[in-house]
């Protein structure tokens, strides 16, 4: 990983993702190409001659015309749903993912989602069994593949502040230039119901079956036949066409293991005790009136993050307290979340949250768990942003976490160099199905977490 600061880096690993877009760009994508997204050939032009909107017809997105039986599978294999309320099947969910799923480009770790991170994941209010989707091979029983889809209602378009005005705690902002974008349907402005599609997962000795195309056809023709014809999804790689480009953020809160297992590397003229002392954190958080969430909590929680995100252009619409106590109240070893109250009126200012997950380290003889806290949503409002965000540090750290992770979403690049990240090597593309924007949104425009 690449170390805090160093704009030569930095300037690297973008000329590098533009080489991997223009390849991308040139490459055939035969199973992309056929479906409601937005093309590569329709990014000329600046966006001009691109109708914000559904790709599909609103005659096409007809209930009563959704295939009916399952797409076929090889011979041998068979489509069944994974029952994430059960032990013994989210445990296998667990065990295929955490055996196959998302590695980094050098071998070196491999996410490690918890049984008890993928029933919060995948459980929310309004979930669906039929959503939860395997393939298993007849014979045995095994279940070697899986996709998920959980409801969501997002806003597409209509943010109500740009980067570079928005402002919090009271101080100015470093913004990127970039506006709000004025194009997209009102449809798109007043919120989208959607799925957000997750987990897409085939077993390392099946990928030359092509099974990825036929698991999104599946859970898509599952999805159209509750009436939702949108989703949104994220990916590591370049298909036709992400909406916004993210990158990875890394803040070290354990240096000495992250340099023993190869996920980062001491500085030029740096020495061990120096990078400790220089990501040395206080031993306790400093904002006032900072404790953990609690139930009583969740009717202001969501009016708070609803009024915040109304500021970007893509971005979650809470609907009710029970999906803010499920999404937000703590669970250990999953999501951590701490509010502000008030001493004077005791009503809740601001927020600051984060969930939990570890990678498995590969080949490593001493370390075999990588604790990873991911930035989820923070709103600073009474207190300065970069304080807030120094507290989740202090919050991680003290819960034994390895290192802090944040996209340089929302406003996350303002506390960033200040509280010493270091840029990753890798971006996060996010995608919209059956739905186009005309131009690329900035990451300071997407105001949207994907676990």
């Amino acid at each position: 990983m690449a170390g805090a600061g160093d704009s030569e880096i930095q300037e690297l690993l973008e000329q590098i993702h533009l080489k991997e877009k223009e390849e991308a760009v040139r490459k055939k994508h035969a199973f992309w190409e056929s479906q409601p997204v937005k093309q590569f050939t329709e990014e000329a032009n600046d966006g001009e001659g691109v109708e914000e909107g559904p790709v599909q017809t609103l005659a096409s997105q007809d209930v009563s015309q959704v295939r009916q039986d399952p797409y076929g599978l090889p011979a041998g294999y068979e489509w069944c749903d994974c029952d994430i309320s059960s032990q013994d099947s989210v445990q296998e969910v667990y065990t295929l993912l955490s055996e196959n799923y998302v590695e980094d480009d050098d071998n070196m770790f491999r996410f490690n989602y918890s049984a008890e991170f993928l029933s919060w994941a995948l459980q929310p209010p309004g979930f669906k069994p039929f959503w939860h989707l395997g393939v298993r091979v007849i014979k045995s029983r095994k279940l070697v593949a899986f996709i998920s889809a959980v409801p969501a209602k997002i806003r597409v378009g209509g943010g109500t502040h740009s980067s570079a005005t928005t402002s919090s705690g009271g101080d100015g902002v470093e913004g990127d230039g970039s506006t709000t974008s004025e194009g997209g349907s009102a449809k798109g402005k007043e919120g989208l119901p959607m799925v957000e599609i997750n987990f897409l997962c085939v077993h390392k000795k099946l990928r030359t079956k092509r099974l990825a195309p036929v698991l999104i056809r599946e859970i898509t023709r599952r999805v159209n036949l509750f009436d939702i014809w949108q989703a949104s999804y994220t990916a590591g790689v370049i298909i036709p066409t992400p909406v916004a480009t993210c990158r990875y953020f890394h803040r070290s809160l354990n240096p000495k293991k992250l340099i023993e297992v190869g996920f980062s590397k001491l500085g030029k003229r740096m020495t061990l005790s120096r990078t400790i002392k220089l990501h040395k954190l206080p031993a306790s958080p400093s904002t006032k009136g900072l404790r953990k969430m609690k139930k009583e909590d969740a009717p202001q929680v969501l009016a708070l993050l609803n009024a915040y995100l109304s500021r970007f252009d893509l971005a979650c619409l809470f609907q009710s307290v029970d999906e803010i106590e499920h999404w937000f109240l703590p669970r250990d070893d999953v999501i951590y979340t701490y509010v502000v109250e008030s001493e004077q009126s005791g009503k809740i200012t601001d927020l600051m949250s984060f969930y939990s997950l570890p990678s498995t380290i590969i080949g490593n003889e001493h370390h075999k768990e990588l604790r990873a806290a991911f930035s989820y949503y923070n709103i600073a409002n009474t207190v300065d942003l970069k304080s807030l965000m120094e507290d989740a540090l202090v919050v991680a750290q003290l819960n034994k976490f390895d290192v802090f992770n944040a996209l340089d979403i929302m406003q996350n690049a303002q506390f960033m160099r200040d509280l010493k990240f270091g840029i990753g090597d890798g971006h996060l593309q996010y995608y919209l199905y059956n739905w186009k924007i005309k131009k690329a949104l900035a990451p300071s425009q997407v105001g949207l977490v994907l676990l």
